[in-house]
């Protein structure tokens, strides 16, 4: 989605709207806080570049400290172009099937380190087949399905078989295990450690398993941006897949560490007595009606309708905005919002400072 690029000190009223914003004082606090949550510790974040997917966004954290020089991503496609951004230790965090992706795994995997998610022997024979093909090795992890019930080994019997299997086959490297998992609600911090220590310690056991067997468990990769600070604190995970934290959510606001970072901003076209109408839509929101965005500094102000280019607000009372003032909008569906669009302009104390682009997006193959 193009807005029109802003020039370097445009005034945040003056940027065409709807745009996707990142306030660079909030962004790079959150990366502050990752880094001196990890400094000296064994555990590492490996920053999730689903959420963000621009290559620029992730090396600043890199380059703030807190991580193993790496991030992780879903797809293949991402994949390629974080490493064609100059990242060039990335995990594939979803099972890749098929003989065309295979190749193009293997073939990242001549110019960078490269690790796969598995958890199918067949998966794992065809990626030794395309390893070979392509002269390259392949790392991998067994997925463990701790909570989310989709893919993953579900008994540490399974990560057994499955790691056997791998450490056995040319052209893969038999790393480790990684899982991923969510809270329900509003979590305090009681509720956040105490669930993520549960799901956490059931990827562990696949890794006890594995290592009675004789196999060596190079790597632990588990946790997210809700348990960041309970995963350093659990001996044997090596690395945590955070990725909501850099941009937040509305809905992850109970992360108190972090600062809302990045936002849309809407004008508002009109106002009718409880309504107003503004000029964002599903085409660069962050999700249908369910998930709706939240205006900032305006909670009681409800989403009621959205169509395609525009929407309608509505509040309890008279609303309280005035023709063409611009609002900020929190997205509740972080990588879908930034799914659609080109661009982030920068922004530090409503200044634009840069503008920065978003090469991943709609990277479905």
């Amino acid at each position: 989605m193009l807005t029109g690029k802003p020039a370097i000190g445009t005034k945040i009223e003056d940027v065409q709207t709807p745009a996707l914003v990142i306030d660079l004082d909030a962004l790079d606090h959150n990366f502050s806080m990752v880094s001196k949550m990890y400094d000296g510790k064994v555990c590492k974040m490996r920053q999730h570049a689903k959420n963000i997917k621009s290559p620029v966004v992730l090396q600043r954290q890199i380059d703030a400290g807190g991580t193993l020089g790496g991030v992780c991503v879903a797809k293949v496609a991402e994949a390629e172009v974080m490493i064609q951004g100059g990242i060039k230790d990335v995990l594939v965090t979803s099972e890749v099937v098929g003989s065309n992706k295979l190749r193009r795994l293997a073939a990242l995997a001549k110019d960078a380190c490269v690790k796969v998610c598995i958890d199918n022997l067949q998966n794992v024979k065809d990626m030794s087949v395309a390893a070979v093909e392509m002269s390259s090795e392949i790392g991998v992890l067994i997925e463990v399905d701790t909570s989310m019930g989709r893919a993953g080994v579900r008994s540490p019997e399974e990560g057994v078989v499955l790691a056997k299997e791998a450490a056995s086959l040319p052209g893969i490297k038999f790393l480790g295990v990684m899982s991923h998992q969510t809270v329900d609600g509003w979590a305090d911090r009681e509720t956040r450690f105490i669930e993520g220590r549960r799901y956490i310690e059931i990827c562990l056991d696949v890794k006890t398993a594995i290592e009675s067997e004789g196999i060596p468990v190079e790597m632990v990769s588990s946790g997210e941006t809700f348990s960041y600070d309970v995963a350093p604190e659990i001996e044997g995970v090596t690395e945590v897949e955070g990725g909501t934290y850099a941009l937040m959510s509305a809905s992850t606001r109970y992360m108190e560490d972090f600062a809302i970072a990045g936002k849309i901003i809407a004008r508002v076209i009109d106002v009718k007595e409880r309504y107003a109408f503004i000029d964002a839509g599903l085409r660069c929101l962050g999700g249908p009606m369910g998930v709706t965005p939240v205006v900032e500094g305006h909670e009681d102000v409800k989403f009621v309708k959205m169509e395609e280019s525009s929407a309608v607000l509505m509040s309890e009372g008279r609303i309280p905005f005035a023709v063409g003032e611009v609002l900020h909008l929190i997205s509740n569906q972080q990588d879908i919002m930034v799914n659609r669009w080109d661009e982030f302009i920068v922004l530090r104390n409503d200044v634009v400072e840069a503008v920065w682009d978003i090469p991943a997006r709609g990277c479905h193959h």
